[in-house]
């Protein structure tokens, strides 16, 4: 949807600048706790954006990215559709392709995959993932999709994510909770640059997805080492990148959602850091960095999902939900930079994984490269969400 407030950018000019955000207790606890919070400060971001318009982009072609189930029937139906065509799309790859990789849908498995460790608890996570979801949208309207790239709210779903309209199963839902696997063992997880190890409690699924437009699909790639939903066991890939296929599972879990992923966990983490090296620490749940969530907001939706692939870091894009999950991701990165635009325009870390094999620090002029998908472009060029090179969207 094209930007509803064009017609009167000039006025949002003025009103941007007059608005001061609350900061730290700024806000009642209530108004956090029930996400009027976050709402306002989305708006505020919104706002704030009409300072920034750059290039090709501006208030008469910005698109407006909104929560699943604001969409229409029509419009989840039609983005359902261009996913499903994604999947019958042969691979980008060519001949090139893996055994695991048969379509672009998986294709974007298998370049997040093979880049997993230089795009994690790095300078470039959130900037990497911005722009892999900006190739996902396009390649969606390749095939047909004409809205624009939802997200997920998990907030509004930490009691019962199962059911959310973005997991209830309906024919409007991204597919269904596995089957309940009755009495299964939950999760070990151990801190991302830590060392502590918490067992979860299980989700309400755990099986196969049987439900909705994604029920039962079949996945290809399979991880390093991928956990069995509903046992303790895990499964290790001789060759990850072959065709290994098995059945999506989910493991739909209200106790990290709750923990992790509520409108407070997600409100405190945008007004708690000014800069950009503990928010994303925080974000991503980095045990390096005293005082740091467990699993941060990033982790918690995505053990939140659960389930194979969801849970694995090299190969969660394999489940249909990671998109709504990673555009909820960037919203939360774009309302906190928006806060303060000018000065939140650095990145911090190394080029890889917790710093595990010594690399350079990451600058914003660093390429980031997901071809076949998208052509290189840099990291400078995801820093502004309408700065039109390319990027050209708000949230709502």
């Amino acid at each position: 949807m094209l930007f509803s407030l064009a017609t009167v950018a000039t006025s949002l000019l003025g009103a941007a600048s007059a608005i001061s955000v609350p900061r730290g207790d700024g806000y009642s606890q209530s108004a956090i706790d029930s996400g009027r919070a976050l709402a306002e400060l989305n708006s505020f971001a919104a706002l704030k954006s009409a300072q920034n318009f750059k290039g090709t982009c501006t208030a008469k072609n910005v698109k407006v990215r909104r929560e699943w189930r604001t969409l229409t029937k029509p419009q989840r139906k039609n983005y359902i559709d261009a996913v499903k065509c994604l999947r019958s799309k042969p691979s980008l790859f060519g001949d090139a392709a893996p055994g695991g990789v048969a379509s672009i849908f998986d294709d974007f498995i298998y370049v997040h995959f093979t880049q997993t460790m230089t795009i994690h608890n790095t300078g470039n996570f959130l900037t990497w993932h911005r722009y892999f979801m900006h190739a996902y949208e396009n390649q969606l309207k390749a095939c047909g999709f004409t809205g624009v790239l939802p997200y997920w709210e998990w907030g509004l779903d930490v009691n019962s994510p199962r059911d959310s309209p973005v997991f209830d199963g309906s024919a409007t839902s991204l597919g269904g909770d596995g089957e309940y696997i009755p009495g299964h063992e939950g999760l070990w997880i151990t801190q991302a640059g830590g060392t502590e190890m918490i067992k979860f409690p299980p989700g309400t699924g755990g099986g196969c997805v049987t439900t909705g437009p994604f029920g039962n699909l079949t996945i290809r790639m399979g991880g390093y080492a991928v956990a069995v939903p509903g046992s303790t066991d895990v499964v290790y890939f001789e060759d990850p990148t072959a065709d290994n296929t098995r059945c999506l599972k989910r493991d739909l879990n209200p106790h990290i959602a709750k923990n992790f992923t509520s409108f407070r966990n997600t409100t405190e983490l945008i007004l708690k850091h000014n800069e950009i090296g503990m928010f994303q620490a925080d974000f991503e749940g980095d045990g390096r960095y005293p005082g740091t969530s467990f699993l941060g907001c990033h982790g918690g939706g995505h053990f939140t999902i659960g389930g194979d692939p969801g849970s694995d870091a090299f190969i969660s894009p394999g489940d249909p939900a990671f998109y709504v999950h990673h555009t909820q991701v960037d919203r939360v990165f774009w309302i906190w930079q928006m806060q303060d635009f000018a000065n939140r325009q650095k990145v911090h870390g190394t080029n890889f994984f917790l710093d595990l094999y010594p690399s350079a620090n990451t600058t914003v002029d660093d390429v980031i490269d997901i071809s076949p998908l998208a052509a290189p472009t840099t990291i400078k060029n995801m820093m502004n969400t309408v700065g039109g090179g390319p990027l050209c969207y708000i949230y709502a």
